[in-house]
């Protein structure tokens, strides 16, 4: 949207809305006033109505007590003469003020006079003994009567009705109209002529209920609320005048003004640092022009640091995609890479961790920051990241956790996690760049992985899964110089399977294979998380035991080859194969003082126990 099509608008919104609100909300008060005005009238002649209805019904009271004492009337309703009540009630019609007299009850019924008389009073008939023997009804009033009546007194025309018949109406012969009901007054039209009505409702003959309708002539009002409205909507027409007079002249200065800021933006966006807003006077405007000028020269100043900056960072990046793809140290390569992400997301802290092998569990190895109050939500992560194999979030409360898992390139195999928690909502850029440090930092632990392996086939017998003879060789030479510097003792044991020649002669290589590797898994599952098994060659292994006296290496030889006595393989035709290992023994500085005598000292040691009858263990002498 444009600057003048947003002036356009904020005049529309702060001006002619607000104005045409006024205008509807004055219409809408100018309307209530004069209708609150008419209504007012109308109900004072709706009550003028009710006390002329009233007073008829009083002067029919008293003509009810002329007509109730009335002797011949009462002698012939107390003999039952029919036609001689009629003819009396007839001849008080005539004689006195009644308009329409009703007697029910007991044996005999009337009803002479006009059915159109309205105002009636009515009475119960009372015999001798108290005993009620008819209802006597009297009106001395016609409907006609008391809609002139009330036209005159009121100044309002009137309709009255019983049961929907039209009793008297001061209108001319109209078609058929709804009349209001009785309650609030309504606008109501009749022959073309507009109204504003009223009725309430009265007592008539019999039970019924009589209708007065007052309507009053509705022109006037409509005139002065036309009036009013024409006089209110002139003015607001005039203000509204002004205003955009207003309105025009201050768009065309800002236009002015904001042109010269966006053409002088636009040479900046181009390159060309040396334009200057010109500016005048010292309101807003020439304040942002003066701050305007200021920040190009600033831009343009930093701008060849930025440029600076940006040839450092790629370095620095390049320098640590390079330290992830050559880093062999996993703990060390997590630990970079949490600090990395923990700095760069402005996090308050964050942990790491790494799968050593495939069929492990992930291990932790590596925590920086604060995270007290975060593990769970940093957990509810990491539950989510697992789950999914992509990051995720998890929130509780103010903190803030972000989980990404490192996947190697390999099948996708999951090699690591990767966790920060903070106080503020991670935003796309920071699920990305923790994306990026995860995705890099995934190949790196791949490739540490590899390495690793790689070292393990180096050092590693493909048969028995022990060291081989060349690492036997090294860690030899490792802890010999190692008790050495510290003055510990360590000790080496060898040993030979007995028989094992004719193993394979009389159940074949791949049984002598088999009774290899479980010998070996004997020593494995003997030996420390120090100690070095090994296979030195053929049928002869040797157990290197870090720290390890003579007679702790002597009680160890003797669990092992214990345990290679109980193995017994099953064969196909010749029964189980049973399995012993002769064992010799010696410890530095002890039995020897370097690597080469001490292996003389247990090899010497293991001959003496073949030649001893075999499937034993056997010290190697002190030195001399």
């Amino acid at each position: 949207m444009s600057f003048r099509a947003r002036l356009t608008l904020f005049f529309v919104l702060i001006v002619i809305v607000p104005m045409l609100s006024v205008a509807i909300v004055l219409f809408r008060l100018i309307s209530d006033n004069e209708t609150g005005k008419a209504d007012a009238s109308v109900a004072a002649r709706q009550r003028a109505a009710i006390n002329l209805y009233t007073d008829a019904r009083r002067r029919a009271d008293r003509a009810i007590r002329v007509v109730g004492t009335d002797e011949a009337l009462a002698a012939a309703l107390r003999s039952g003469d029919k036609a001689a009540a009629q003819a009396r009630a007839e001849t008080l019609l005539k004689t006195r003020p009644a308009r329409r007299v009703v007697l029910t009850g007991g044996s005999i019924t009337l009803d002479q006079g006009s059915k159109d008389a309205v105002a009636p009073s009515a009475r119960d008939l009372v015999g001798q003994g108290a005993q009620r023997f008819g209802r006597l009804e009297v009106s001395v009033t016609l409907a006609g009567e008391y809609a002139r009546q009330v036209r005159r007194i009121a100044g309002a025309d009137v309709v009255v009705t019983e049961r929907g018949r039209t009793l008297a109406s001061t209108l001319p012969p109209q078609d058929d109209v709804s009349l209001p009901a009785p309650g609030h007054p309504h606008d109501v039209t009749v022959n073309g002529h507009d109204y504003r009505a009223v009725a309430f409702e009265a007592a008539g003959f019999l039970g019924q209920r009589i209708r007065v309708v007052l309507l009053n002539a509705d022109a006037s009002r409509r005139d002065a609320i036309a009036r009013s409205r024409l006089l209110v909507g002139g003015i607001l027409l005039g203000f509204l005048v002004l205003a955009m007079t207003f309105a025009v002249a201050v768009s065309r200065s800002l236009q002015s003004q904001i042109g010269s800021f966006l053409l002088a933006a636009r040479r900046i966006a181009s390159g060309d640092f040396s334009t200057e807003v010109t500016t005048s006077g010292h309101d807003e405007f020439a304040e942002l022009g003066n701050e305007f000028n200021k920040m190009s020269h600033q831009l343009e100043s930093r701008l060849e640091d930025l440029r600076q900056e940006r040839a450092r960072l790629q370095t620095s990046l390049r320098r640590i995609g390079q330290t992830f793809a050559s880093n062999l140290d996993r703990d060390a390569l997590l630990e970079i890479v949490l600090r990395t992400a923990v700095d760069g997301l402005d996090a308050t802290g964050g942990r790491a961790s790494a799968r050593p092998e495939a069929e492990r569990a992930l291990q932790e190895v590596a925590r920086t920051g604060r995270l007290d109050g975060h593990l769970d939500v940093i957990r509810a992560a990491e539950a989510q990241a697992l789950l999914s194999s992509t990051g995720s979030e998890a929130s509780e409360g103010e903190v803030h956790a972000l989980a990404q898992p490192l996947l190697g390139t390999e099948r996708g195999e999951l090699v690591g996690l990767l966790s920060i928690a903070r106080a503020q909502p991670f935003t796309d850029r920071d699920r990305e760049l923790l994306a990026y440090l995860a995705g890099t930092a995934g190949i790196s632990l791949q490739n540490v992985g590899l390495h690793e392996a790689v070292q393990r086939q180096a050092v590693t017998d493909e048969l028995t899964g022990l060291y081989n003879h060349r690492r036997f060789q090294e860690a030899m030479v490792d802890e010999v110089e190692r008790a050495r510097r510290f003055g510990q003792p360590m000790s080496l044991v060898m040993l030979d399977i007995d028989n094992f020649k004719t193993i394979n002669d009389n159940f074949g290589h791949q049984q002598g294979d088999r009774v290899l590797a479980e010998v070996a898994r004997v020593l494995r599952d003997s030996s420390r998380e120090i100690d070095a098994p090994a296979r030195y060659g053929g049928e002869e292994l040797a157990v290197v035991l870090p720290g390890t006296d003579i007679e702790g290496a002597y009680q160890l030889a003797e669990r092992m080859r214990q345990g290679i006595a109980r193995l017994e393989m099953a064969t196909a035709d010749n029964g189980p194969i049973t399995v012993t290992a002769s064992f010799g023994v010696a410890s530095l500085p002890q039995s020897a003082g370097d690597p080469r005598t001490l292996l003389a000292a247990a090899d010497a040691a293991l001959y003496e126990a073949k030649r001893g009858g075999k499937n034993k263990t056997v010290r190697a002498p002190g030195r001399v």
